[in-house]
């Protein structure tokens, strides 16, 4: 049977390389480094995407020629958007939540709007 060594330098590769791949899944864990969110998480692209619709349906309300949306919160989360605010009219009101659904990508809109009286 013939013995063989290991050089000590090859060893200490070895084992740098071992600790760095075992120690990934803790770094990306810790990090947050996901390419999926969770239920209540969004990922990089969610987050990105979101701010996309935010900004379309603000432009949306703010181009409208009919009403002028001062007092409304705009949020988006996995595509639902969720208005908020004050408005003077009922109409007003709806007004905003059928330009909010007309925005490309949006999946649902909250309208939680209140109409001031």
């Amino acid at each position: 049977m013939k013995h063989t060594s290991i050089k000590p330098g090859h060893a200490f590769k070895v084992l740098a390389l071992i600790l760095s791949v075992s120690a990934l899944p803790l770094l990306c864990g810790v990090t947050g480094c996901t390419t999926t969110g969770s239920r209540y998480e969004q990922s990089t692209g969610e987050h990105i995407d979101d701010r996309t619709l935010t900004s379309h349906v603000k432009k949306a309300l703010g181009d409208d020629n009919q009403y002028k949306y001062e007092e409304i919160n705009v949020v988006t989360f996995k595509g639902v958007v969720q208005l908020s605010g004050f408005v003077s009219t009922k109409d007003q009101r709806s007004r905003a939540g059928e330009l909010a659904k007309k925005a490309v990508g949006v999946t649902d809109v909250q309208n939680n709007i209140t109409v001031k009286e």
